[in-house]
């Protein structure tokens, strides 16, 4: 089945990505826009047909979501595996930094989460098969397009892919209240996972009891949680600025 990708910097980054867009679809009256001109260019250059419809067809197909007059109709997502992401950082010659999401729900952290994660230099996603959130148009419009440069795999076991992981010497970092050591105080650097949970339960037992070690973010307000979105944003950030003091990087 085609999946739809709308927005106007979703669609541009969608087209940068090389991805394969099967049509782009406008609404009447946006082709002198600059943005849109850049798309049409693109679009021209890959010779993807482009067809001008009533801005209420859009409206139809993203069901209400803000559009912005521009729809890419895309083959369906080839996710990729865990493997595939390992292989990428040693193509890079660097260790391992992965990004796994225990059970997000929320379509909107979902984008969020990967939109850091590739603008922290992540490696990879690992998201679950199942009773979690699935890359689909909002996530790609909340992620401002990251999604397609970045490797997401799509696992059945999250467990199962903690283990691969230590086996191939990555130390696994949970992130949850109940753990005793800051994330501050944590060693994020080197190969690294680091493991989000859902949004309310935070993350599964089993998936804690795999974890090499869990690392909280201090509280000092009344509030005694942050938005999942948030507070991996933070950690996958410090992992970030301890990987770039230990290698000399600014």
């Amino acid at each position: 089945m085609p999946e739809y990708i709308w927005g106007r910097n979703p669609v541009s980054e969608t087209l940068q990505a090389g991805r394969h867009v099967q049509r782009l679809l406008l609404a009447e009256g946006v082709r002198e826009a600059p943005a849109i001109a850049a798309i049409l260019k693109e679009a021209n250059r890959r010779l993807i047909p482009v067809d001008v419809v009533p801005r209420h067809r859009l409206d139809q197909i993203s069901h209400g979501a803000v559009h912005q007059g521009c729809i890419a109709q895309v083959a369906e997502r080839t996710y990729a595996n865990l493997e595939d992401i390992l292989a990428l950082a040693e193509q890079k010659q660097e260790a391992p930094f992965i990004l796994i999401l225990d059970a997000i729900q929320d379509v909107n952290n979902l984008g969020s989460l990967l939109r850091t994660a590739e603008a922290a230099g992540v490696h990879g996603v690992v998201i679950p098969e199942h009773r979690a959130a699935e890359v689909n148009a909002t996530v790609v419009k909340t992620s401002a397009g990251a999604t397609e440069h970045i490797l997401i795999a799509q696992e059945t076991n999250i467990t199962r892919v903690i283990d691969k992981l230590k086996e191939q010497n990555v130390w696994v970092v949970g992130l949850a209240g109940e753990g005793k050591t800051l994330y501050t105080q944590a060693n994020l650097t080197g190969a690294l996972a680091l493991v989000v949970g859902n949004e309310g339960k935070g993350l599964g037992r089993l998936v804690r009891e795999h974890c090499d070690v869990l690392i909280k973010l201090p509280m000092f307000g009344r509030v005694n949680s942050l938005n999942a979105a948030v507070a991996g944003s933070i950690s996958l950030y410090e992992a970030l600025r301890q990987r770039a003091a230990q290698s000399g990087k600014k």
